[in-house]
């Protein structure tokens, strides 16, 4: 019998003795075994409300059992990311910066892409998370994985029209002569792999970067930035060819790093949901670091 309420919860009284999986997968019908499994070592399955993952949990008449909603991962551990929200259909991380998203050719271990890997494959060994979208190594902030080739085409062929907002907080050198502005160019790689802005129309792919300044001293200033396109280095590139590159940023020009790191940090991304149709938006705090006195 379905006691809920709460609409992020949904509790449940059991009317006879069961194992928790058994009777998980007898109140959910339209899920899947692995998907029930999945709720259960997320940590989203409470029993007279104390979390249980056992499978086997010996369920007694008059047990109270409540499921909550969408609630990220607990029972696996990760190196400089976490999961900010799981369903059956996508992941949304929180990167950290010196991680990458996926593997090159000097790196192949403790990227985003194989830690999530590995943690799908705990629940099932088919199971698979698939790359929507990419943050640059040294970028922090949140990322979107697909949990099938389907939804990942999904995302990537309606990326400009599902994707409502994504923005980055930049830390740059100099002090901005404009308040906010719009930066517009066409980008292209060269053969060292660098992109760089073309000087004539339509060479190369657009892209359209709009900025407002945070807050500024002498040296720094912070940038809300937010991505019309989105672009390769598209931030780095622009805030270069303004003459203010991202600190930390070497290849585009930065001479400067007092925060150690690179100064880019994607806040938000905000996006219809490819199943459900539904607005999600995941924000990031600001690091620390950008915010610091100097």
């Amino acid at each position: 019998m379905n006691l809920s309420q709460n609409p992020n919860m949904e509790k449940y009284e059991v009317d006879e003795p069961a194992e928790l999986l058994t009777f998980l997968l007898a109140i959910m019908p339209q899920r899947s075994r692995n998907s029930v499994k999945s709720i259960l070592t997320r940590g989203q399955v409470f029993v007279n409300n104390e979390e249980v993952t056992k499978h086997d949990f010996k369920l007694e008449s008059g047990y109270t059992v409540t499921i909550q909603k969408n609630k990220a991962a607990k029972a696996a551990t990760f190196e400089k990311m976490n999961i900010l929200y799981e369903d059956d259909s996508i992941i949304v991380i929180e990167k950290d910066t010196g991680l990458l998203s996926v593997s090159n050719e000097k790196e192949n271990s403790h990227t985003a892409y194989k830690q999530l890997m590995s943690y799908v494959r705990k629940i099932n060994p088919k199971n698979r998370v698939y790359v929507v979208h990419r943050l640059d190594r040294d970028t922090s902030g949140v990322m979107l994985f697909a949990k099938s080739e389907k939804v990942k085409q999904t995302l990537q062929h309606g990326w400009k029209d599902m994707v409502k907002e994504r923005s980055y907080v930049a830390l740059v050198e100099g002090v901005l002569t404009k308040n906010e502005d719009t930066i517009t160019s066409w980008l292209k790689e060269n053969k060292t792999f660098k992109m760089f802005s073309s000087e004539k129309p339509n060479d190369g792919k657009e892209a359209i970067t709009h900025y407002k300044v945070i807050k500024s001293n002498n040296n720094l200033s912070l940038l809300s930035v937010y991505l019309e396109t989105g672009r390769k280095n598209q931030i780095r590139v622009h805030m270069a060819d303004i003459g203010h590159p991202v600190v930390g940023d070497k290849k585009y020009g930065s001479k400067i790093n007092p925060i150690g790191r690179l100064g880019l940090h994607a806040i938000v991304l905000a996006f219809k949901h490819p199943v459900t149709g539904e607005l999600l938006r995941f924000k990031s705090n600001i690091p620390k670091v950008f915010l610091k006195k100097r």
